[in-house]
């Protein structure tokens, strides 16, 4: 193994500048979501990909099904390569789609600039360079050659912003993939094998407008909705002492993230809307939370006469848990680790909710493992100023691409 090991490793280092271009590339060209117009960049991906010589199906998600998520434009990429008869199939998923840059950058989000070693750029860390990340793995792999059996899939979609459900999900439910293990976009310093789900709720306070110099004659849902909004951070205390037997997860959490509502200064608000996020840890169950959390809102509402909550669900996302066949992503992708980065790489679950969840669901046995420094904070994910170690891009091709050569056997 160490001699084909190194023919793989060799690879990857001759192809160091141009794996760099072509992240480069990938940021250089917007793919916000929000607004959500998504298939060009997938063309942009799709022609980089054509020009390292893989073959690139394009799957367009039905313009109908992606405006239902919110989006404009969606379609999903697929490249498949088969190295012999039998084995396993390997996905290596990642999203293209990135959270709009917002304000206070020191440089163009979308400059792909390189400052001491670091690219910046919005998705440059999430996950852009899991494109890069993966398709110079699999380059690697074919260069290098020794390889007899199995396949491996890249798998890039674009909605992980809005939840994947026209992205890794729409694929499998569709039959266009159904591979053995999956391995989805993440960092080069930790192997993610649970993460938190999320529930997304709108709860709209609805009352009846008055004149303000006659309030009494009418029902104030700014009023009542402060009194929801006590109820569930006074339910927020109580989720702090549910604590998760997850590694790296501590326990729930409820943010209420919006607000807006009211029609003039001088007028009784008739209608308040907010929404909340509600973290959902491995051990919870997501239809139980949405229930506990609904009730919270209706006997707070319920104290204000003449005022009616109604909540509208726009996101529940499934916690990440792991399936039989984990264990064996993690020994190969461990190893891989701990011949390139001289250290133990720790499986950890995280608080945040990815797409890898999709694929544990459907039974595949999946970790989230790609390039990115020690955390999301170092990376400045979804912040100004994201960025990239180069180094880290380069150690987790690396580490992929061993891990990839060692469960394809």
């Amino acid at each position: 193994m160490n001699a084909a090991s190194d023919a793989i490793l060799a690879r990857i280092d001759a192809n160091r500048e141009a794996e760099i271009g072509f992240l480069a590339e990938l940021v250089k060209c917007p793919s916000d979501n929000p607004p959500g117009d998504l298939a060009p960049h997938a063309d942009k991906t799709a022609r980089l990909l054509a020009g390292l010589g893989f073959t690139v199906e394009r799957h367009a998600v039905p313009p109908a099904e992606a405006a239902a998520k919110g989006l404009k434009s969606v379609t999903n990429l697929i490249v498949r390569h088969r190295f012999g008869p039998g084995g396993p199939t390997i996905a290596l998923n990642a999203h293209g789609d990135v959270v709009p840059p917002g304000e206070g950058w020191s440089v163009d989000p979308y400059g792909a600039v390189i400052k001491n070693g670091w690219m910046h750029g919005r998705g440059v860390a999430v996950s852009k360079s899991d494109f890069a990340t993966y398709a110079f793995a699999l380059k690697a792999l074919i260069e290098a050659g020794g390889i007899a059996r199995g396949a491996i899939e890249l798998h890039l979609t674009y909605d992980e912003e809005s939840g994947g459900e026209v992205g890794p999900a729409w694929l499998l439910a569709k039959g266009l993939s159904r591979p053995d293990y999956a391995i989805a976009a993440g960092f080069t310093y930790a192997l993610v094998t649970a993460h938190n789900g999320c529930l997304h709720l709108e709860v709209r306070v609805e009352g009846l407008s008055a004149h303000a110099a006659k309030p009494e004659t009418g029902h104030d849902a700014l009023e009542a909705a402060t009194g929801l909004l006590a109820a569930l951070y006074a339910h927020r205390a109580t989720l702090a002492a549910r604590k998760s037997r997850t590694p790296g997860i501590a326990h729930p959490t409820l943010v209420v993230g919006l607000i807006s509502g009211g029609i003039n200064t001088n007028v009784v608000p008739d209608a308040v809307t907010f929404r909340l996020d509600r973290r959902i840890v491995p051990e919870e169950s997501p239809e139980a939370a949405e229930a506990e959390t609904n009730a919270v809102i209706a006997e707070a509402a319920g104290a204000f006469p003449g005022i009616r909550a109604v909540t509208r669900r726009v996101l529940l996302a499934r916690p990440f848990q792991p399936v039989p066949g984990q264990e064996k992503l993690i020994a190969a992708l461990g190893e891989a680790g701990r011949r390139v980065l001289r250290e133990d790489i720790p499986a950890t679950g995280v608080p945040l909710y990815t797409d890898a969840r999709h694929y544990s669901a459907a039974g595949i046995p999946t970790v989230s493992y790609g390039a990115g420094p020690r955390d999301i904070l170092e990376a400045n994910a979804h912040r100004a100023d994201e960025r990239l170690p180069l180094d880290d891009l380069i150690k987790a091709t690396r580490v992929v691409a061993l891990a990839v050569a060692r469960l394809l056997g």
